[in-house]
């Protein structure tokens, strides 16, 4: 990973808050629409949603002792995430081998996903604790996939977006969320779309939250166990719409 030094800014150039720019996050939005893969859109979206949410979540780090101590550790979770040795570890049913299972069937890998960022946020590799916090949003969103049991589909995508918003309260994850569930109804009005996400939304305010916990030592409780310590409701609703029927579902305009 390439980080940013003291020589790409100035050493007293203070770290803002990103400015609201709802116009830029509608424009991301309808691109987003048209393909459903470009995740750079997303990316574009939360940055320019994000406010001060992102600074405040780091702050509520610090409010807990398991929250501090990963604050202090500061440790990318994008390394271990992507390391088959570490993940080769976790015993069948546990967060870790389902979360195995996860991305080796998608493909997925989490410096794929910080690529992405990085066409939006130049800074998104920055060497400070609110940037790095940052990265760790990024980072767990394939495990919070995971926790809560919502696939990658178009419907599951919105349902884990409005679960983050829940716990995050990063406008940008609201935004995607209930637009793509509008996106979602208008092409399949037999989908309950709305009502999967407004369940996601309270699934996300009725768990514990999860940006603070130690996702190493997470990955090796049994998957049931852990949902049940952090008072992750079943997704009832959006397992109730056949998988065929999300698996369908295209997002396009």
């Amino acid at each position: 990973m390439a980080f940013m030094t003291a020589a790409d800014f100035d050493e007293f150039d203070r770290l803002r808050p990103q400015k609201l720019e709802p116009m830029k996050a509608f424009r991301a939005f309808r691109r987003l629409v048209r393909d459903k893969e470009d995740t750079a859109q997303v990316f574009e979206i939360m940055r320019a949603l994000s406010g001060r949410s992102i600074r405040r979540g780091y702050y509520r780090m610090l409010d807990t002792m398991e929250g501090g101590r990963q604050a202090f550790l500061r440790t990318e979770l994008a390394h271990k995430l992507d390391d088959p040795v570490w993940l080769a570890r976790f015993k069948p049913g546990t967060v870790g081998a389902v979360y195995r299972e996860f991305r080796e069937a998608r493909g997925f890998t989490a410096e794929g996903l910080a690529d992405e960022a990085r066409k939006v946020a130049p800074m998104t590799d920055a060497q400070h604790p609110v940037i790095w916090y940052s990265r760790r949003i990024r980072d767990i969103h394939d495990v919070w996939h995971v926790l809560t049991g919502y696939g990658t589909d178009a419907l599951g995508e919105a349902c884990v977006v409005a679960f983050s918003y829940a716990q995050t309260r990063n406008l940008g994850f609201a935004f995607i969320g209930w637009g793509a569930a509008r996106e979602i109804q208008r092409e399949d009005p037999a989908v309950p779309a709305r009502r999967a996400v407004w369940q996601a939304w309270r699934n996300g305010r009725a768990a514990r939250w999860l940006p603070g916990l130690d996702y190493e030592a997470l990955f090796a409780e049994p998957l049931e166990t852990a949902r049940a310590r952090l008072r992750i409701r079943p997704a009832t609703v959006y397992e109730a719409v056949p998988e065929a029927r999300r698996a369908a579902l295209k997002l396009r305009a």
